[in-house]
């Protein structure tokens, strides 16, 4: 696969994933079979971010966005593949490296609440981060953090609260500053406003997009929601099963999928627009067990386009058009 996107490494890319895999191996091997049961969550997943890119990651629940995003930064060790950053090969770092560079890649969780330490105010969290990666002198801390929370949209008073004073948008807001206080370079944004209100949704999109401007950040942005996807992306992958099945530009992706999977998902956003409106694609059964991948195309047992070539053939994951690919047997 990872040659397939040769065209998308000739911009200066900052993240370059390649065959990443993560298999979970569930209990032990049952006696009434030779193979132990797998979970395979991500499987052989290539992609490259280039520096300043939002690339968004959508797809249903299940289908391995979360954990890849995780597997990046380590937080799942992966089971196979590279990962590199800045060209340095992230999956070679012992230990003491690796938490160095951890500096340089940041995530933003999806619950606000449990992410947080609800025993330590917010000035002493994000103080502790400071002066553990020696950011800044310690006489400075506070004026340091200070600024931070303000740049987030914060007062300097909530440097003394507890998480459980603040409402979710709020918390959401110390999620980021969290992040943003070891100056990283590349953020994951992992279901980083699922959880909240609509209304605070779009704030919190805002101020993702002006960090950005005002930062030179890049974004792994990873989401369930298209519509929010759309807005805040300037590409777009696509997953099912733990595999990337779409990856396009934005505006070419919404306007001209190319994948049956991908058709089907657009066609589940809500518009008021008449002439953007899609017809409403219902996909049949449920999406398979992980424990079971089905053979060849792994969406054929749902896909209304599957022929006989699809329940054995994989597909290949190829450009069909200037910097969109898809794998599918007849994109």
């Amino acid at each position: 696969m990872s040659e397939q996107l040769t065209p998308s490494m000739e911009k200066q890319h900052l993240l370059k994933v390649e065959n990443l895999k993560k298999y979970f191996y569930l209990g032990k091997q049952s006696p009434f079979s030779k193979e132990q049961p797998i979970v395979k969550a991500v499987d052989d997943v290539s992609f490259t971010l280039g520096k300043g890119e939002t690339l968004g990651i959508v797809g249903e629940s299940g289908c391995g966005k979360s954990t890849m995003g995780r597997a990046i930064l380590r937080l799942h060790e992966p089971t196979e593949g590279t990962i590199q950053f800045e060209d340095i090969d992230l999956m070679s770092l012992k230990n003491k490296e690796l938490r160095t560079k951890r500096k340089d890649l940041q995530i933003i969780f999806q619950d606000p609440y449990g992410s947080l330490n609800q025993r330590m105010t917010v000035g002493a969290m994000l103080s502790e981060i400071v002066n553990t990666h020696r950011i800044v002198p310690k006489k400075e801390t506070f004026e340091y953090v200070s600024r931070i929370l303000e740049e987030v949209g914060l007062r300097k008073e909530h440097y003394y609260r507890f998480p459980h004073e603040f409402s979710g948008g709020q918390r959401q807001r110390v999620g980021i500053a969290r992040a943003l206080c070891v100056d990283p370079k590349l953020i994951v944004c992992d279901e980083a406003v699922s959880a909240l209100d609509v209304s605070v949704q779009s704030q919190i999109l805002n101020l993702l997009q002006r960090l950005k401007r005002e930062r030179d950040l890049t974004f792994l942005f990873i989401s369930h929601d298209l519509s929010v996807v759309k807005h805040i992306s300037d590409r777009v992958a696509v997953m099912y099963l733990g595999k990337i099945v779409e990856i396009a530009d934005t505006k070419e992706l919404f306007s001209n999928p190319r994948h049956p999977y991908t058709t089907a998902l657009l066609s589940a956003v809500p518009t008021v627009e008449q002439e953007h409106k899609r017809e409403r694609i219902i996909l049949k059964g449920d999406v398979p067990s992980p424990l079971n991948i089905p053979s060849g195309c792994r969406f054929h047992t749902r896909c209304p386009l599957a022929t006989e070539q699809c329940k054995t053939d994989v597909p290949l994951f190829k450009q069909v058009e200037d910097g969109h690919f898809a794998a599918c047997h007849y994109a």
